[in-house]
């Protein structure tokens, strides 16, 4: 575990000032507590603070990818503070492209799905090619969900409109009537949760059906709730541990992963399985797409 680092929630891994210096680090973790469309459990904006406290409990050493993947350095960024919708896009997108200038690989925490399309918008500019891999149990593909453009709901929309060529969507198992058509749409692909339960092939599937470079975005709810109970919107059936870091090990031996987010986790009072098990599933992925 790294060293208690300063500030309300301290850093990212609680790791120490050489191994979280700006300068010094390859990766960046920028929290965005952004919710204003939740439908349903609400707290999401909680969610990047909880995560980062709990980020500070994970063993640097990972016994499976046998490194510690911190010292590639890791520094937090400060929260995006914007309360209104277009205001936390324009404040993120910025925020991500001065980063990746830099040559940082980052990582924004949200907050509910809406805020995956402000740094996406960055990484669209920088990489016109990018394909999106969407782990989520919702197809998020609605145009609009009650009157509004931009509710968490529509989040794979926003992303298609941002003009990324490819949306490899994995886990999903509850979508809409209006939905339902758009799985036909040249640039989607998905990947439903009753299909995968008998498909042992669908990783190689959906590893096949990217473009590099990629993007990862990860709403926690498309995770089984018997892991992951800590979500607005949970659904049974979702995928497990090993599923999710199968995939990813997957995706990072073909593909070059430059950014990622992990939306939608709610913390839930009395219990840190939720935000422990997203910070671990972090650093794993910190370990696989950041060499």
């Amino acid at each position: 575990m790294g060293e208690e680092a300063s500030g309300p929630h301290g850093a990212f891994l609680g790791l120490p000032a050489a191994r979280s210096a700006p300068a010094r680090s390859r990766v960046a973790v920028l929290p965005i507590p952004f919710e204003r469309t939740t439908s349903y459990g609400k707290g999401t904006r909680r969610g990047p603070a909880a995560l980062i406290d709990a980020s500070r409990q994970v063993e640097l050493w990972d016994e499976v990818l046998e490194q510690d993947s911190s010292r590639v350095g890791v520094t937090t960024l400060a929260p995006v503070r914007a309360t209104a919708v277009e205001a936390m896009l324009k404040q993120s997108e910025a925020a991500t492209a001065r980063v990746l200038a830099e040559g940082k690989f980052v990582i924004s925490l949200g907050g509910e799905h809406t805020v995956t399309e402000g740094p996406l918008r960055a990484f669209v500019r920088r990489h016109p090619s990018i394909s999106v891999l969407h782990i989520d149990a919702h197809a998020d593909l609605r145009a609009t969900y009650e009157g509004n453009r931009r509710s968490h709901a529509c989040a794979a929309s926003r992303m298609l409109d941002c003009g990324i060529r490819r949306l490899v969507s994995v886990g999903v198992r509850n979508l809409s009537d209006s939905e339902w058509p758009r799985r036909k749409d040249p640039r989607v692909r998905i990947h439903f949760a009753h299909r995968i339960r008998r498909d042992r092939s669908w990783i190689r599937k959906a590893v096949a059906q990217l473009f590099s470079p990629v993007y990862v975005t990860i709403d926690l709810d498309g995770l089984d709730p018997s892991w992951m109970p800590g979500v607005g919107t949970p659904e049974p059936g979702g995928l497990d541990w090993w599923q999710v870091t199968d995939l990813m090990t997957a995706v990072a031996r073909r593909h070059r992963v430059v950014g990622m987010d992990v939306v939608e986790l709610m913390p839930i009072p009395g219990q840190k399985v939720s935000e422990f098990n997203a910070a671990r599933l972090t650093y794993r992925l910190i370990g696989l797409f950041v060499k």
